[in-house]
């Protein structure tokens, strides 16, 4: 069997060949982000038709969905996995109730997060792992210093930062080396310095809510922002989230056609 075409083609994220296009998760738990999707093998069949079908090697999710119920559907629709995927996953964020959220930084949480989504996925390393949130109760270094021990014991084989400014990447980078930079962007909300900053230091740059939570999407505007996000240079990977199949097929069939990456 032939594999599907990388969408909107390859990037090198965290040491894999993966596509540009990914799938961010976070649609596929319950309102809020919070308990089960209403429909789960609605969710299961999105999950297997973007890897299986679309060629979708890089998905996005976090324990906080759900929270744990994506991290849960993902095992349950794709393990075994491919070898060409790409899960990262996030931790460093706890739910009080439905749409809440409030980071954690604490190093005894950081790895008891990591232990409990190596279990969920059951694999035996996160090959991707992003600081969800720096807490601002403690030091940088701390929590990046606890994801790095985790690395050395062969628990995570990359690390990301999550909503960081140019300045916590350069903390960041004196401790990790940083894999990936998840920040908000999108054709309404463009004013990230850390893109062209990412841009020049190599760090592949994936924009979470690409398409401002649904607000860009509809009459052409998908596939005109997912382009204007291709365009921004080879380094940025956006995931489109999305619980429906055939918006799933809408954002592949929106990043088909040729991009023109703008340069300075």
């Amino acid at each position: 069997m032939t594999s599907p075409r990388l969408p909107a083609g390859p990037i090198t994220l965290a040491g894999k060949r993966v596509s540009r296009l990914g799938l961010g998760t976070m649609r596929l738990a319950g309102p809020g982000t919070w308990g089960s999707p209403r429909d789960p093998a609605t969710a299961i069949c999105v999950l297997r038709e973007a890897v299986h079908i679309q060629g979708i090697t890089h998905l996005d999710t976090a324990d906080a969905y759900g929270p744990h119920t994506v991290e849960e559907l993902i095992r349950r629709a794709l393990r075994p996995y491919p070898d060409r995927l790409l899960i990262a996953t996030k931790v460093g964020m706890v739910r009080p109730g439905p749409d809440l959220w409030k980071p954690l930084g604490r190093p005894e949480y950081l790895r008891a997060a990591v232990e409990a989504s190596l279990r969920r996925l059951a694999i035996a390393r996160l090959d991707l792992c992003y600081l969800h949130r720096i807490d601002p109760a403690l030091p940088l270094e701390v929590q990046v210093g606890e994801l790095r021990q985790l690395q050395v014991e062969g628990k995570i084989g990359h690390i990301g930062l999550s909503k960081v400014s140019i300045e916590q990447i350069r903390l960041a980078s004196a401790e990790i080396q940083v894999s990936a930079v998840q920040n908000v962007f999108n054709q309404t909300e463009p004013d990230d310095p850390a893109v062209g900053y990412c841009r020049i230091q190599g760090i592949p740059f994936v924009p979470y809510r690409p398409l401002n939570a649904g607000a860009l999407v509809g009459r052409g505007l998908a596939r005109e922002a997912l382009n204007w996000l291709l365009g921004q240079g080879d380094h940025v990977a956006p995931i489109p989230g999305t619980s429906s199949p055939r918006h799933l097929r809408e954002l592949i069939a929106a990043v088909r056609l040729p991009v023109h990456v703008q340069r300075g």
